[in-house]
């Protein structure tokens, strides 16, 4: 028995999207089940993978079942030291798991105001100043890794990094809300906009069912940025 990840809707479970980059990024072979959110199927899933009670959830091939998305980052870095998933620099290594920690944990008026959806892309999305002063703190963030260990790479430790994981819904959250960063934060959203592994990702989102009424917003909407 491999892997097997429980997963929400693609377009708009953000920790179920960086709980399976884990393993894309890693190419480590996951099995993956899903279930509709705010519905009967998602509760089926979760019965299936309990005791945890979100999604993402893993059942390792012993059968264990492990819940939230940075025990199931540090265990598949772990038992796969050889996927690089964390930067090899001490130093790196250690700002990478404290700006994932960070976000495991904070950015709360970001993800409530701007929930994610890869379904839709709107004009502006009026952020109030906590989800200002959440970019501004984001972005000081990714400014301090790029700065320090971010050369030769497009990623925030340069080379992809688990860190990038718990980041890439942020990214795709400034793309589909159109909140504005500086220069160097919009590269690094769009290295994630024509990442071949998130691409992938939102493209089985969009065939997955109708949209969910609970991520629906009436502010006017655009294109989907970057590559389609």
């Amino acid at each position: 028995m491999g892997y097997e990840l429980a997963i929400g809707d693609r377009s708009y479970s953000s920790w179920s999207l960086r709980g399976w980059l884990v393993f894309a990024k890693a190419g480590v072979p996951v099995k993956t089940v899903s279930g509709r959110l705010y519905s009967d199927d998602f509760k089926r899933l979760l019965s299936e993978f309990a005791p945890a009670v979100l999604a993402p959830a893993l059942r390792l091939p012993s059968g264990l079942v492990i819940g939230e998305t940075l025990a199931i980052a540090e265990t598949i870095a772990e038992r796969h030291p050889e996927a690089g998933l964390w930067p090899e620099d001490a130093d790196a290594r250690a700002m990478a798991r404290w700006l994932a920690s960070e976000m495991h944990a904070g950015f709360g008026a970001l993800r409530s105001h701007c929930p994610m959806n890869l379904r839709v892309s709107y004009e502006t999305c009026e952020p109030p100043e906590a989800v200002l002063a959440d970019l501004a703190r984001i972005e000081s963030l990714w400014s301090l890794a790029r700065g320090r260990f971010g050369a030769g790479g497009p990623w925030l430790f340069g080379r992809w990094s688990l860190a990038d994981a718990f980041f890439a819904p942020v990214a795709a959250r400034i793309a589909g809300y159109n909140l504005l960063v500086g220069a160097q934060a919009a590269d690094y959203v769009a290295t994630w906009l024509a990442d071949a592994d998130f691409r992938a990702w939102r493209a089985e989102g969009l065939s997955e069912g109708p949209d969910q009424p609970f991520y629906k917003r009436d502010w006017p909407t655009r294109p989907w940025p970057g590559a389609q």
